[in-house]
């Protein structure tokens, strides 16, 4: 899909995590031999940071941060809702798909995820466009419905 690209923040509509943000890891237009559709890998949070305020300090809001529980699925592309917003997170080389085979792997993989996801959000001021600036913090928001 031309729209559906690396980096693009999507909202799951199907499954576990529907009502969820992510990103694209990588796409799979064609499909593959064992999913014969067109695809995504898609990274991203089952459970977000939790509300932070102006008034708290440093540590609560990293406290608070710690609470991100992050997933990483293949999903279909038709249960998946591409929004306007990117995200310039480098998931691909945190995401490795030979990783995903394996369940005590595919752990390591959340834990990194969780590591890049918590300073992305501690560190949203560090971003070097506007767009992608905005992209990130639509991503750690909770999805309004």
């Amino acid at each position: 899909m031309a729209i559906i690209k690396t980096g693009k923040v999507v909202v799951v509509l199907a499954g576990r995590h529907a009502g969820k943000k992510a990103v694209v890891v990588k796409t799979f237009d064609d499909g593959n031999s064992d999913k014969r559709f067109s695809h995504c890998l898609v990274a991203g949070l089952a459970r977000g940071p939790r509300k932070v305020t102006r008034s708290m300090n440093k540590a609560k809001v990293e406290k608070r941060a710690k609470s991100m529980k992050p997933f990483v699925k293949y999903i279909n592309v038709r249960h998946i809702f591409p929004t306007r917003y990117v995200v310039d997170l480098d998931l691909k080389k945190a995401v490795d798909e030979a990783d995903l085979v394996d369940a005590e792997r595919k752990v390591d993989v959340k834990k990194n995820l969780k590591k890049l996801f918590t300073d992305r959000y501690l560190n949203q001021k560090d971003v070097t466009s506007e767009k992608k600036a905005q992209g990130s913090s639509y991503f750690f928001q909770k999805l309004r419905f």
